[in-house]
C-alpha cells in the first residue's frame, strides 16, 4: 500500500471512531451535565468527546445517568485505546521506523565492501541469491535492490540486505556502494530496464564485473556494449541443455551438475598459481583444467597456448563439489 494511502486510511479510521463517540454523546446528551451553565450544546458535546478520548477529563462536563456512564465505559474507552494505538502506530511507521531504518542503513553502508549487488529479485535474481548462499557466500555480503515488497520480504527472509529502490538511478546504486562491490548481478525482468541498470552501474563502477540476464537474443549485443562482461539468456541456455540431451541421455544432466552448487562437480575460475607458471594446463593438480583466459583471448586444453601457463592467466577447471574454494 502506498504511504499516502496508508496515512489516509489511518486518519479516516481515527475520525470514524471519534464520530461514533460524538454521535453517541449527542443522542444521549440528556445523560450529561454541564457544571458551568447547566446547558448541553453541540459545542459542549464535541468538547466533552474530545477531552474524553484524549483522557484529559476536566470534570466540568460529566455523565450523570447510568446509560451515559455505560456508553463511556464500553464504547468510548475502547475507542480511546484504538485511537491511541493508531496514533502510536502511525508515529512508529512514519517517524521512528524511518529513523531506525536510516540509522541501520548507514551502518550497513559503512560495512559494504567486496559484496555482491543483485538488482532484481524475481525468478532469476532469487535463484542467483540462493545459489550464492549455497556456494558459501555470506548472506550479509549480498545486497538486493528491488521495488516489489513481496520480493524484498523474500530476500530479507534469506538474511541478505535489501534496499527498496530503483536500480536505474545513480542515487540507488551509490547507496549500496557499487564501486566497492565484488560483482553486480542484474535481473530486472525487462531487457530495456536491465540494460539501463548496466549502463548506470558501469559508469559508477568501471572495474566491477557485471552479469546480466537478457531474454531477447537481439539485445545481447546491446548489453555487452552497455558494459556487461557476462550476458546470460535463459532461453538459450535451456536450448543448449535440450540440444545436448539429444546426443546422449547424460549430457544435459552433467551440464546441470556443473552449474549447480549441490552437484557432484562444479566449475571454478581462479588465477594461475606461481608454482604452475610454465606448466601445461593438463598438469594442474587442483582439478581438471578446461580453458585458459589470457587477456581477451580464451584457449582450450587442446590448443598449443595451453601447453605453457603464464603469470596473469585465468584457469577454468572442473573440481569436486567438496574441493576448497
Amino acid at each position: 500500500m502506498p504511504v499516502w494511502l496508508s496515512l489516509l486510511l489511518r486518519v479516516f479510521i481515527a475520525f470514524l471512531l471519534v464520530a461514533i463517540a460524538l454521535a453517541g454523546h449527542w443522542f444521549d446528551r440528556d445523560g450529561l451535565r454541564d457544571n458551568v451553565d447547566g446547558a448541553i450544546s453541540f459545542a459542549d458535546v464535541l468538547y466533552f468527546t474530545m477531552i474524553t478520548i484524549t483522557t484529559v477529563g476536566y470534570g466540568d462536563i460529566v455523565p450523570v445517568t447510568e446509560q451515559a456512564r455505560l456508553f463511556d465505559t464500553f464504547v468510548v474507552t475502547p475507542i480511546r485505546l484504538f485511537v491511541w494505538l493508531i496514533f502510536l502506530g502511525t508515529a512508529y511507521e512514519f517517524l521512528f521506523k524511518q529513523v531506525w531504518e536510516r540509522w541501520r542503513m548507514n551502518l550497513i553502508q559503512r560495512g559494504l565492501h567486496d559484496h555482491v549487488v543483485v538488482a532484481g529479485h524475481g525468478t532469476s535474481g532469487a535463484e542467483a541469491v540462493c545459489e550464492l548462499i549455497r556456494r558459501g557466500t555470506d548472506p550479509a555480503s549480498i545486497v538486493v535492490i528491488d521495488q516489489n515488497g513481496a520480493s524484498l520480504r523474500a530476500a530479507e527472509a534469506r538474511g541478505v540486505n535489501v534496499l527498496d529502490g530503483d536500480a536505474t538511478r545513480n542515487a540507488t546504486l551509490e547507496a549500496v556502494h557499487v564501486e566497492r562491490a565484488r560483482s553486480i548481478i542484474v535481473s530486472a525482468g525487462r531487457d530495456d530496464t536491465s540494460i539501463l541498470i548496466v549502463l548506470t552501474a558501469r559508469r559508477l563502477a568501471p572495474d566491477v564485473p557485471i552479469s546480466v540476464v537478457i531474454r531477447s537474443e537481439d539485445n545481447e549485443a546491446l548489453a555487452r556494449q552497455a558494459g556487461a562482461e557476462t550476458v546470460i539468456n535463459p532461453a538459450s541456455f535451456a536450448g543448449l541443455l535440450l540440444a545436448g540431451s539429444t546426443h546422449g541421455p547424460h549430457i544435459a544432466d552433467y551440464m546441470a551438475d556443473l552449474a549447480n552448487a549441490d552437484g557432484r562437480v562444479t566449475l571454478r575460475e581462479r588465477p594461475v598459481e606461481a608454482a604452475e607458471v610454465g606448466r601445461a594446463l593438463s598438469e594442474i593438480r587442483t582439478g581438471l583444467g578446461l580453458r585458459v583466459y589470457r587477456g581477451e583471448r580464451a584457449f582450450g586444453f587442446w590448443e598449443p597456448e595451453s601447453a605453457q601457463l603464464r603469470e596473469g592467466d585465468q584457469i577454468v577447471e572442473v573440481v569436486p563439489h567438496l574441493a576448497p574454494r
